[in-house]
């Protein structure tokens, strides 16, 4: 049988990102689910949870604790693994928690199978990403990674029908459900990934340059002779070998020892990737995701029919505005999005602010207090739309292209393990915060959310239409702490000086024999011919 089914170039592609995108829809699915399971009264009364916010918010808070160990155990096993092995185990991993969840009738159970879950989920997102961009093409990695996580958006808007539905079916039966529906995306994972091409890369680092060559081929729909693919392969394992000399340990880089890397600002471009994945949470983001029926019912006074499905529409909503983020991640440019994003998220929160402090204003009378508590509830949904557009895929993708070649894998780690701990933080504090600040509460995601405005504006380099070795050589330099007067680093089309640069060594290279260049353009042209039909193909179709 010849090896994945036959399929090569654009197909094959096609169906690593199928995987890679259920992987973040189940990771979607997991955030969801539990908001509305949390509300179930079954459920609190099997567990003896009434009334206990305080437990509550921990039994939902633990899954991001195993996520964050998920992802520090990734830096371990993902280089013995490799891509898809890591992928499977986490599967396999939170196949176990899934079944420890759906069939718990205490806390402790409940709790442990949170945390099992959560191991397993880290381990996933820390991979699909990683092996996404090592299959895919360099002039659009960044829009399959955008589009996972709007998928990932597609498995929280799922899950807010899924438990919206069950609702009306009464008893165990309406949370035990929607816990085991997210078996359906595992076993799609185990369709899928064992069949799939692993990372030529990682084949390369492991010294198995023959199997990846013939991946790279496949990828390409050509032969393993081609003069691309093995110009290809030549940069791959001159990538690899140099990773490998430059390569900082943990050891060296926390005792603030960079080693060669320390001109390029190692610590610096660390400290930024993390950065945008802990403002994601910062903002306050996992308020809503997580607890958005119980937000409507306590803060707004909803019935919990209502509450479930009013946060049911809004993830509609949230998954089709995010959609204007996969072509103008590029055209925008990173700093922009997050920027407007923010400056739109902190209005809708001090809005909210304001109008649920006056729904829990008791001298007003009813019908005021109703009309304000109604008031709120557009902006919840406003506050997505902004969300959606600029802080769903930009954290996720900004580590993978701010950090050096050497440190990119350890930046992406960091990154993820910064989003899951800071996601813990806000997921265990919002029930008791709602419960005992009342409106007050959402006066601190009202100043996150302004606060990263200028954040963002002075210290963030734009990384969009710059090549990975544009933004080392922006940093192998002087480049300033305070980068909103530097031109070159804020604007969002490519600087010049890169193009001119560029433009030099490609004059500089006119060694390389004219029948080989010549090849290796005709390959480039006949594959984009190939991508246009098949995208014509699947419009058609």
């Amino acid at each position: 049988m010849k090896p994945y089914f036959g399929l090569k170039g654009p197909w094959l592609t096609f169906w690593v990102t199928i995987a890679c995108a259920t992987d973040m829809t189940l990771f979607g699915y997991d955030q969801g689910v539990f908001g509305g399971v949390l509300v179930t009264q079954d459920f609190l009364d099997t567990l003896d949870l009434n009334g206990k916010t305080t437990l509550q918010s921990t039994v939902t808070a633990l899954y991001d604790i195993g996520c964050f160990f998920g992802a520090i155990l990734t830096i371990m096993i993902g280089g013995p693994l490799g891509r898809k092995k890591s992928i499977l185990l986490g599967t396999t991993i939170m196949s176990v928690g899934a079944v420890i969840q759906i069939s718990a009738f205490s806390v402790p159970q409940m709790i442990v199978g949170r945390i099992v879950a959560g191991i397993g989920n880290g381990i996933n997102t820390s991979t699909a990403p990683v092996w996404q961009g090592e299959t895919s093409k360099a002039s659009w990695r960044g829009k399959p990674i955008v589009i996972e996580m709007i998928m990932n958006i597609a498995g929280f808007s799922l899950s807010n029908w899924m438990t919206y539905g069950f609702s009306f079916v009464g008893g165990p039966v309406a949370w035990r459900f929607p816990l085991a529906f997210q078996f359906i995306f595992i076993f799609i994972l185990y369709a899928t990934v064992p069949w799939l091409p692993e990372s030529p890369r990682w084949l390369i680092a492991k010294g198995k340059v023959d199997e990846a060559e013939q991946i790279l081929a496949d990828l390409e729909s050509t032969d393993i002779d081609d003069p691309f693919i093995i110009t290809q392969s030549k940069d791959i394992q001159w990538g690899v070998e140099y990773e490998r000399e430059n390569s900082v340990p943990w050891r060296d880089l926390l005792r603030g020892r960079t080693g060669g890397q320390g001109g390029t600002h190692t610590m610096r471009r660390l400290f930024l990737g993390m950065g945008t994945q802990a403002m994601q949470q910062l903002s306050g983001i996992n308020v809503t995701s997580y607890y958005l029926p119980i937000v409507f019912i306590q803060s707004v006074h909803l019935t919990n029919t209502m509450a479930r499905l009013l946060a049911a529409c809004n993830s509609v909503s949230y998954l089709l505005f995010s959609l204007i983020g996969i072509p103008n991640v590029e055209r925008w440019g990173r700093r922009k999005m997050m920027m407007y994003a923010a400056a739109g998220q902190a209005l809708c929160y001090l809005v909210i602010t304001i109008t649920i402090s006056q729904n829990e204003n008791t001298t007003l009378s009813g019908p005021t207090r109703l009309a304000w508590a109604k008031a709120s509830i557009g902006f919840f949904f406003l506050y997505y739309i902004f969300f959606g557009i600029g802080w769903q895929g930009v954290p996720w993708l900004y580590p993978t292209e701010i950090n050096s070649l050497s440190m990119r894998t350890k930046g992406a780690a960091l990154g993820t393990a910064t989003n899951w701990i800071f996601n813990f933080m806000v997921v265990e504090i919002t029930p008791p915060g709602i419960s005992s600040l009342k409106w007050k509460f959402y006066i601190i995601w009202t100043v996150f959310n302004a606060a990263f405005v200028p954040i963002v504006y002075f210290l963030y380099p734009e990384t969009a239409g710059r090549s990975l070795e544009d933004l080392d050589r922006f940093f192998a330099g002087n480049a300033p702490l305070l980068v909103w007067r530097d031109k070159d680093a804020v604007v969002s089309k490519r600087p010049q000086a890169f193009v001119e640069r560029e433009e030099e060594e490609v004059r500089r290279a006119s060694s390389i024999r004219p029948a080989d260049v010549a090849a290796a353009n005709a390959h480039r042209e006949s594959v984009l011919r190939q991508e246009k039909s098949g995208e014509e193909r699947r419009e058609a179709v």
